[in-house]
């Protein structure tokens, strides 16, 4: 008999084993799967792992052909859908191991997610309902050891319940619209498979209203009157304190009356400013940071920090928390630290000045602290893993540091009693600034040396004609924050459900636009079933499961109150669904004409278009004035394909996106062949296609 753990991950298993042995690992590997036997204060443990989720929710019956409501739900093993079938041979490696185990311990993530995984696992393959759980928040050995020796006697139910409660509510939300969308286009004698969920649909709504605001802007035109001048031979420019005039007859009388006048300083007001280092990283200030420097979108940023927890080099990423608590042994992993030579002056001066107390953000978490590396040092990392541990290296290191230390100056100048004014701010001491290095990006205006009662020379007022701009588009971390701002999704889901909509063709490019398929899907569902939609539903949900995590309510009671409103919803729906379904059919033939467009056929001046062949599926771009006009080009039959903004140089066609399994995404064009990608042989492939 032994006691067999469970962790979530392979890599997982593999620290868990190393860091609880006593002596030697034996690892076994059976159809690819390996576990781990070891000994640890005397006692035989082995230690295997999932890969992930290896149950999901499912249709009790299964039908032909699609209906809704659906609300009868079961947890079914993740290989009876033929694309997981991977997942079969880690479920009978656990079944096999759990027929001899006498003690079972959860060691997956702790966070609902890894809860109900483990859950899952010991009810549905080992056969028991509980068992003790190891709780960590990095995979360090000092802190899986301390993990199993005070392991609780008893699964983690609360987040457990949670986790149960939240992927019904996503199950009977997701399939039940998704399927009335979907039949609702049919009934109207259109087809695309359409999806909206629980927290997808708000979010789609979130960014077709600023899509809204943006195409219904009216820009304005004002004026802005400047001064330009030098003092001690410097240049200076200054704008009039009112910033912008609406009427361009007041910007004209204040140049008149500033024209060929004396300018002098009326007043210079510094100030001495104490700015404090950043707090430490929460998955979502993370991935905002990660975003702002290197361009990665949320989700990418997410699965690179979670390879780097797995190396045991970060701790666990998923964590809405700002704090560092003295317990995680700050000044020791600060000396860890220095012993890498791109960190070591920086540790050192904060070993010297004995200052291991970090500014903390408000946030907390009650499962995981802030993110923080582990002070392990890093083996072989790819450049973007570098990238992520390198700023958040940099971000804990830096929140030890002192409070940088910047002057402002504000100048006020007067020229015949119109005032300007004009402002600076500099860096005195660097301090954390210093720490935090290139991700410090803070602005710095140097102005000349000036004094009270100076005058401005060679003053010269000029006036420039603007108009006001409309709102800025969300970038995936801007909509990232509002989602958490607003309630919608948790740390660990809302990068996934932002990928989802792009996936969905709903929304395109990093500067976020919603597509026409987007707009139609929110438009339609607002006019007709606006709760489908509701940012306020969805956080009522949110509240209700965190609600359920601090064992202040049942499930079933929250899960029963989301199929009422589920049934509420569907039977409006259903009154409607012809209406719905041609809104929609309108909105997916614009956009499969938007997002099939090409260019213009050089032959004829009409519109060249991807077309799939209805009689042999095979895709190519024709011209729309076929059979009058024969212009055709070849396209890779395989891969998904996406008609970019970027025009080809050579013949200003629309390049094509194709991304292919396992490859690089490449660009083409289809008539010169033009290619840009990263892809040694991707201009073979594209001519040969």
């Amino acid at each position: 008999m032994y006691t067999l753990i469970i962790a979530e991950k392979p890599t997982a298993a593999r620290r868990i084993a190393y860091a609880l042995s006593d002596g030697d690992v034996k690892q076994t590997k059976e159809n690819g799967v390996s576990y781990f036997r070891l000994k640890h204060n005397g006692k035989d443990i082995i230690v295997v792992s999932a890969a992930g989720h290896l149950f999901v929710l499912d249709e009790k019956e299964k039908t032909k052909k699609w209906t809704y409501p659906v609300f009868e739900v079961e947890w079914k093993p993740t290989f009876t859908d033929k694309k997981n079938t991977w997942s079969k041979k880690f479920y009978k490696v656990i079944e096999k191991l759990s027929k001899n185990a006498d003690e079972f311990i959860s060691a997956c993530d702790y966070d609902i997610e890894g809860s109900t995984i483990a859950y899952n696992i010991l009810r549905f393959i080992c056969g028991v309902n509980d068992g003790r759980r190891m709780k960590f928040s990095t995979l360090t050995k000092h802190d899986l050891l301390e993990a199993y020796k005070n392991a609780s006697e008893h699964l983690d139910f609360p987040q457990i319940e949670a986790g149960l409660a939240r992927h019904t509510l996503d199950f009977l939300w997701g399939i039940n619209l998704s399927r009335a969308l979907t039949l609702a286009l049919e009934k109207a004698g259109g087809y695309w498979t359409l999806s909206i969920g629980r927290v997808q649909g708000p979010t789609l709504k979130i960014l077709v209203d600023r899509e809204r605001a943006i195409e219904s802007f009216v820009p304005e035109l004002f004026w802005e009157v400047i001064l330009q001048g030098t003092i001690n031979g410097q240049s200076i420019e200054a704008i009039h304190i009112s910033e912008k005039f609406w009427e361009k007859t007041d910007a004209e009388k204040t140049v008149e009356k500033c024209r060929g006048k004396k300018a002098f300083v009326e007043s210079v007001e510094k100030k001495i400013i104490r700015q404090p280092p950043p707090t430490p990283f929460d998955l979502t200030t993370m991935q905002r940071e990660a975003y702002k420097n290197f361009g990665y979108s949320p989700k990418m940023t997410l699965d690179i920090a979670q390879s780097l927890y797995e190396q045991a080099l970060i701790s666990y990423p998923r964590t809405s928390s700002q704090k560092l608590p003295k317990k995680l042994g700050l000044k020791d992993i600060v000396k860890r630290l220095s012993e890498q030579n791109e960190y070591s002056r920086l540790c050192r001066m904060l070993i010297e000045k004995d200052r291991f107390v970090p500014r903390e953000g408000k946030k907390e978490d009650p499962a995981h602290p802030a993110i923080f590396p582990t002070g392990n040092k890093p083996q072989k990392l790819t450049k973007y893993q570098k990238n992520i541990y390198d700023l958040i290296v940099r971000r804990f290191l830096s929140t030890f540091a002192e409070p940088a230390v910047r002057e402002s100056v504000s100048v006020i100048i007067d020229i015949n009693g119109e005032k300007f004014k004009t402002s600076g701010i500099t860096t005195l001491e660097a301090k954390w600034l210093e720490f935090y290095g290139k991700y410090a990006k803070l602005k710095e205006q140097m102005l000349p040396k000036i004094e009270k009662g100076q005058t401005v020379d060679n003053p010269e007022i000029s006036m420039n004609e603007k108009e006001t701009s409309p709102p800025n588009r969300y970038s995936q971390a801007s909509i990232i924050k509002t989602m958490e701002d607003l309630g919608l999704g948790t740390k660990a889901t809302r990068a996934q459900i932002l990928q989802t909509l792009y996936d969905r063709e709903y929304i395109k490019d990093k500067s976020i636009k919603v597509t026409p398929l987007g707009k139609a899907v929110a438009t339609t569902l607002e006019n007709h079933c606006p709760e489908i939609i509701s940012p306020e539903l969805t956080k009522e949900f949110e509240k209700n499961m965190e609600l359920i995590q601090m064992g202040k309510k049942q499930k079933e009671e929250i899960i029963e109150f989301a199929k009422e409103k589920l049934k509420t919803i569907l039977d409006e729906f259903k009154k409607h669904e012809l209406h719905i379904g041609s809104e929609l059919k309108e909105g997916v033939k614009i956009f499969k004409e938007e997002e099939s467009f090409i260019g213009v056929c050089p032959k004829c001046g009409n519109e060249l278009r991807i077309i799939q062949s209805s009689s042999t599926r095979k895709r190519f771009v024709g011209c729309s004035n076929y059979p009058k006009c024969d212009v055709s080009f070849p396209l890779p039959q395989k891969g998904m394909l996406r008609v970019l903004n970027d025009v080809c140089p050579k013949c200003g066609l629309r390049l094509v996106e194709i991304k292919q399994f396992k490859k690089r995404p490449w660009k083409l064009c289809v008539k010169c062949g033009f290619v840009n990608n990263k892809n040694n042989d991707s201009k073979n492939k594209a001519k040969k296609s």
